[in-house]
């Protein structure tokens, strides 16, 4: 997925990357009682590609890859409301818009 991100003012953008991805896979604020449960190693996205929005000020594209054993198998509702479903009122960031998702065939 690429998300175009604008942090707020102080956060830098690999830290917005990285809690987009955190957010929109395995994050939350809250303690779970699930949480001992399994390894979230296998289940975390990863934002592995930041990059300048050319001509925008404050502006990136964050890259995050999404291991498919996070969602439903075949079940592309359930992959983008995943994704997408939380992390748009994300208080680190000032704005976040979904710009690319690609799906790979595996799924």
């Amino acid at each position: 997925a690429a998300f175009r991100v604008t942090p707020q003012p102080g956060v830098p953008p690999e830290e917005a990357g990285a809690a987009v991805a955190a957010e929109s896979s395995t994050g939350t604020w809250t303690t779970v009682w699930t949480d001992g449960l399994t390894s979230l190693d296998r289940y975390k996205g990863r934002c592995y590609h930041i990059e300048p929005v050319p001509g925008e000020e404050d502006q990136y594209i964050a890259y995050v890859a999404y291991p498919l054993d996070l969602f439903e198998e075949g079940s592309v509702t359930n992959m983008f409301t995943s994704i997408v479903g939380n992390v748009f009122g994300f208080k680190a960031l000032r704005a976040l818009r979904l710009e690319d998702l690609r799906i790979p065939n595996a799924y």
